[in-house]
């Protein structure tokens, strides 16, 4: 009875021991929160080496307003992330914690049953009562099963005290590494506290900006309104543009009605097109620096949020001379020169164009054929406030596209 319950005990312990490593899984999560981290922080060190670099530079206010948005925004994620990251330490010192416990109390039970079974075998060890016990059995077979039986209880003890002893030392290392994460957890959340600071710091001088601009909102709603204005109608000649390339590809092509508003891809196009959709998320950013002012799509103004901002694409900020690369393989399409704006490249990629607004000098001409991250040009720097922004775009024939979909990390 005493074997029947040690080998249970044994049975239960080796399933227990099986299940207890759920920490690969957790690991996992820790890099990427830490990828992540890191990211964030690189992304902080963008944003004060650019404001770093324009110090010297009167910047309009609405400009930082963006500026303060984006870093908040930022130093929000970041303080996230390393809640998440501590969080995520906690439970895994807890949790492994837990099992050494477990494994201890079962080491216990195992011990002190196994202490049992030695005294019991030391007072029957002798000769004779080792015969006589072999003796009892019905038949020779009965014997030699009792003698392997006892042999095998015997190394089966053995080999269970040596397996808990193995997996307890495993997981206390597992332990003392953990340890070392709650450091690292100590780490953290003192960078948080920093973090949190920079951004009461940041939240205060937004507010204070804020204030100073709504004691004269009517002119910087004319500013904003006006900016808009500008940038539809840039919208609408790159539309034009568009629905004539469009136009041009489906001359002599039999298309339907609704089929007009789509570019007639030639098999050449259509391999290129398949392409571009197969690095979906995976493009490289058009500028080797920078960070997202403003993102895709229709948004409350961050001045007067009874106003709304209408992006098209991304405006990303970066430094001064920076150059502007192609996201993906494709044709120069056209280079648009528009009265009072600054040059914009069009790249097709079949059915899918990237535009790059707001150059200062471009180096590609019209029909050229370019590859992934070639230059095509720089960006324009404004000499007066010092601001370098590119206007980045993707369309699917006549509809654009959230960039941030289509280049990594955006």
């Amino acid at each position: 009875m005493v074997a029947k319950n040690q080998i249970l005990k044994g049975l239960i312990i080796f399933l227990f021991l099986s299940c207890s490593y759920p920490l690969l899984g957790q690991s996992g999560k820790q890099k990427l929160l830490e990828d992540r981290r890191q990211e964030l922080r690189k992304e902080i060190q963008k944003i004060n080496a650019l404001r770093a670099e324009n110090k010297s530079k009167e910047k309009s206010q609405l400009s930082l307003i963006e500026d303060f948005n984006y870093k908040i925004s930022v130093l929000n994620n970041l303080i996230k992330v390393t809640n998440q990251q501590a969080n995520l330490l906690t439970r895994e010192i807890n949790n492994n914690q837990k099992q050494i416990t477990n494994l201890r109390n079962e080491l216990k039970l195992l011990k002190e049953d196994y202490a049992a079974m030695i005294v019991k075998s030391y007072k029957s060890r002798n000769q004779q009562s080792r015969i006589m016990f072999l003796l009892s059995s019905n038949d020779f077979k009965q014997a030699y099963k009792r003698l392997q039986y006892m042999k095998q209880y015997t190394n089966h003890q053995k080999e269970q005290g040596e397996t808990i002893k193995a997996k307890t030392n495993e997981l206390q290392k597992i332990n003392q590494n953990l340890l070392v994460q709650k450091k690292e957890k100590e780490k953290l959340v003192a960078e948080n506290r920093a973090t949190q600071k920079t951004l009461q710091k940041e939240r205060a001088q937004h507010q204070e900006l804020m204030t100073s601009i709504r004691k004269n909102l009517s002119r910087y709603t004319a500013q904003i309104k006006a900016k808009q204005r500008e940038a539809d109608r840039i919208d609408r000649e790159i539309e034009r543009i568009i629905k004539a390339e469009i136009a041009k590809s489906n001359k002599g092509s039999k298309t339907t009605k609704a089929s007009k508003s789509n570019f007639a891809l030639t098999a050449e196009e259509k391999v290129l097109a398949n392409s571009f959709v197969a690095n979906k998320g995976k493009l490289p950013w058009p500028v080797e620096k920078g960070f997202v002012k403003v993102r895709y799509g229709t948004q409350p103004h961050p001045i007067d949020r009874s106003l709304t901002i209408k992006s098209n694409g991304v405006r990303i900020s970066t430094e001064k001379g920076a150059k502007v690369r192609a996201v993906f393989d494709g044709t120069v399409s056209r280079i648009v020169r528009i009265k009072n704006a600054n040059p914009i490249v069009m790249v097709r990629h079949g059915n899918y164009i990237t535009a790059y607004k707001n150059l200062h000098k471009v180096t590609v001409k019209e029909g050229d054929k370019v590859k992934t991250k070639q230059e095509i040009g720089e960006v324009f720097t404004n000499p007066t406030t010092g601001e370098t922004v590119l206007n980045f775009v993707v369309f699917k024939d006549l509809n654009t596209q959230n960039p941030a979909s289509w280049i990594y990390r955006m």
